[in-house]
């Protein structure tokens, strides 16, 4: 079976809905800030804080590399991955990339005041959050469907991936805004 993976901005449920959709449809769960800090030893705070985002997206290149030539996972992605286009080619190799997406006002509730989340260390996380989703719009539109999880529970979320990844891996295809 295809890699089913997730892209999108932090906070807006990849490694969550990624790890109930795994479980519903027996795959492995693939979490690539995991892996880069299991590869590594330290945490992604602390990658950005000792070496900077450079060395960070490095290892983030590096962690796409080895999960993209396996098959069978759901691999939920950080939040910037799209924005190496070589990291989006080894992932859209073997899988359906799904784009999770959230009204920035939704994202900042639900991860704005975390000490966790290096890029939005700022004085207006708000703001900050606003700001990247701009930037990054254009690369997440890359992704073969997006999903907006804004209004969404998690198991509503859950369903709806999974019935576009079970579409995509039965050849009915897919509409880029089935979600």
């Amino acid at each position: 079976m295809p890699n089913l993976v997730l892209v999108g901005f932090m906070g807006t449920g990849k490694s969550t809905v990624g790890r109930l959709i795994a479980k519903r449809l027996g795959l492995k769960f693939v979490d690539t800030d995991q892996e880069i800090e299991q590869v590594t030893g330290i945490t992604i705070k602390s990658i950005f804080k000792r070496h900077g985002e450079i060395r960070f997206r490095s290892e983030e290149k590096a962690a796409v590399r080895r999960v993209s030539q396996q098959d069978n996972q759901v691999i939920a992605t950080g939040g910037g991955v799209v924005l190496d286009a070589e990291n989006m080619e080894m992932l859209k190799q073997n899988g359906i990339i799904v784009c999770l997406k959230a009204d920035p006002e939704i994202i900042y509730q639900r991860v704005g005041l975390k000490k966790n989340r290096p890029l939005l260390q700022t004085e207006d996380p708000l703001t900050t959050i606003k700001s990247l989703l701009t930037e990054r719009r254009p690369f997440y539109e890359q992704a073969d469907v997006t999903v907006n999880t804004s209004n969404l529970e998690l198991i509503e979320v859950a369903s709806k991936v999974a019935r576009i990844y079970n579409d995509y891996c039965t050849g009915k295809g897919v509409n880029k805004s089935d979600g």
